[in-house]
């Protein structure tokens, strides 16, 4: 099997949700007690949405570099990051990368496609929903992809930072989410809402939306999952 290198801690949350699942689901597959070998390489979510808001993406290239060299040091064969807002960066990284880099967000599209769905709603980090990054693989494959207003962006990236970050589930925060992804459900006419924020599945558990949900960190890890065993 190929070992895997996570660049965890962006968050916290969601990289407890990729070792588990993944070790979890190599379980699964191989049908006896086991457990994958792979490494993690925590590094700092608040550094990279201040980086991201700085628009400082050379440092925020160079930091993320430091940690996955450091994952290729200890022996991964491959890498992947347990957060989308990380992926502005991605071609950056992944032209220098000592070891192949595999990308959430072209995993979510080829899901996306997979599915025949041809118009989508984007929730996540302000970045990632302001971002081109994001939205072009989708776009280059004629799937548009719909955001919230400024005022709901604002509102989703600051319940992030100061919530769902920190593990912090809001029945209120929850409220204002479902609101926005009904709105844009009547409204932009979407098929399904993309969970494009790794924490986005803690609130979003054990929600009835009106539309089918997308969660990229569990398609994500799918992908990691099948290359793993590759």
């Amino acid at each position: 099997m190929k070992k895997l290198g996570l660049i965890g801690g962006i968050g916290p949350e969601s990289t407890i949700s990729y070792y588990k699942n993944i070790a979890y689901g190599i379980q699964k597959r191989v049908g006896k007690p086991f457990f994958p070998s792979l490494i993690i390489e925590s590094v700092n979510v608040f550094h990279v949405l201040e980086m991201c808001d700085r628009k400082e993406y050379e440092n925020l290239t160079d930091y993320l570099l430091k940690g996955i060299n450091n994952l290729a040091a200890g022996g991964a064969d491959f890498a992947a990051m347990t957060g989308n807002t990380a992926h502005i960066v991605f071609d950056e990284l992944k032209a220098l990368s000592p070891i192949p880099l595999v990308s959430i967000i072209e995993s979510a599209c080829d899901e996306t496609k997979r599915q025949g769905l041809t118009n989508i709603g984007l929730l996540g980090t302000k970045a990632t929903m302001d971002g081109d990054f994001f939205i072009k693989p989708f776009s280059d494959n004629n799937i548009n992809v719909f955001t919230p207003s400024e005022e709901e962006k604002a509102y989703i990236g600051e319940k992030i930072e100061t919530e769902l970050e920190f593990g912090i589930i809001n029945q209120e925060t929850f409220s204002g989410f479902m609101d926005i992804a009904e709105r844009m459900v009547t409204e932009n006419h979407i098929q399904a809402i993309v969970l494009g924020c790794t924490e986005l599945p803690l609130l979003f558990k054990d929600a009835k939306l009106p539309v089918k949900s997308l969660n990229t960190m569990e398609i994500h890890i799918n992908t990691l999952i099948n290359m793993i065993l590759e």
